[in-house]
């Protein structure tokens, strides 16, 4: 016999299931529309027609990491490039918070209008608009790990910033700036690649490669340490789903006959891994042996090993690891 209770806990379980599809199948449907969308210049303008659109939290801060994402260019002229502190004279705290307000605005109707940015336009601009649409959003600021160099070291002087933005009460992570496309070419040029990946991230995938200079924002129990030993996880481990299960560390000794031995979960069939060490410049085929859904294969050490070992699946660099 089925008790009305086992009916109900079921019915419950369907619900939260259907609810959850039906919001993945809505995101693909609010980038649909989102790409219909016209060029914006007026921070209010796009704030009303994102709430014209979307009803929902999570759909309207969506909509909004999109259209940044896919309209706002990253502005390699403007990286590194050093601006005085922002200062304020006031003398209260309703001034001050008045002159904040206008130069964070001031700051997202220029990344708005001439289309480009560096991180801090990007969490700006969707941290204006955002609020203008009734979410409540913060701007994060923090370390990145984005560079080989960065393997081994601990969160520094702050280089990078992000947003959250609270859907149901709940805080949810996301990085306009990263989503938008990377930088590549020995003479660096940026070119747009939409990677959703980082919207609304899992607060242990976010940790990766974001440290925020609060702590609190870390939404895990994650610490320095953790960060700093780290492998440099690229974009392209994100989008493509992978789990490295081994090796957990980013940094090696090198030894006599030493390897490294890796295991890597969500390898699709047909994916080729290859790897090179920086001092060598070679593509060396890994050729995986798969058990299940995990891929094993070893990285073996010589003389010539020293330096940064890059892991690439089908030609994309995935993961970054120090041998010294």
């Amino acid at each position: 016999m089925i008790h009305m209770k086992n009916i109900h806990n079921l019915f419950t379980i369907f619900l939260l299931l259907a609810t959850g599809e039906l919001f993945a199948q809505d995101f693909a449907k609010v980038d649909a529309t989102v790409k219909g969308w016209p060029d914006f210049v007026d921070t209010d303008k796009f704030a009303a027609k994102v709430n014209a659109d979307f009803k929902r939290e999570d759909e309207k801060a969506r909509a909004i990491f999109t259209w940044i994402a896919t309209h706002i260019k990253y502005d390699l002229a403007a990286y590194g490039v050093n601006e005085r502190p922002v200062a304020y004279s006031f003398k209260t705290q309703a001034e001050k918070e008045a002159k904040e307000k206008k130069y964070k605005e001031d700051m997202a109707t220029k990344t708005l209008k001439s289309k480009k940015g560096v991180c801090q336009g990007y969490a700006t601009l969707f941290y204006i608009v955002a609020e203008k649409a009734g979410l409540e959003p913060v701007i994060i600021t923090g370390t990145s790990k984005s560079h080989p160099a960065h393997i081994g070291a601990a969160p520094g002087a702050s280089d990078h910033a992000w947003n959250a933005v609270k859907i149901g009460g709940e805080w949810k992570l996301l990085d306009a700036t990263w989503g938008a496309g990377t930088v590549t070419g020995e003479k660096p040029q940026f070119g747009f690649r939409f990677n959703d990946k980082y919207f609304f991230t899992d607060p242990e995938v976010f940790f990766l490669n974001h440290f925020p200079d609060d702590k609190k924002w870390l939404l895990t129990t994650k610490t320095e340490k953790d960060f700093a030993e780290l492998p440099l996880y690229y974009g392209n481990y994100l989008m493509g789903g992978y789990e490295f299960v081994t090796p957990d560390g980013g940094t090696f000794t090198n030894k006599p006959s030493a390897y490294i031995p890796f295991k890597i979960k969500n390898l699709q069939p047909g994916d080729k891994v290859h790897y090179a060490f920086s001092k060598e410049k070679v593509f060396k085929d890994a050729k995986p042996v798969t058990t299940g859904n995990i891929a094993e294969f070893d990285v073996q050490l010589d003389r010539n090993s020293n330096g940064v070992l890059t892991i690439y699946i089908n030609q994309k660099s995935v993961a970054a690891y120090r041998i010294r």
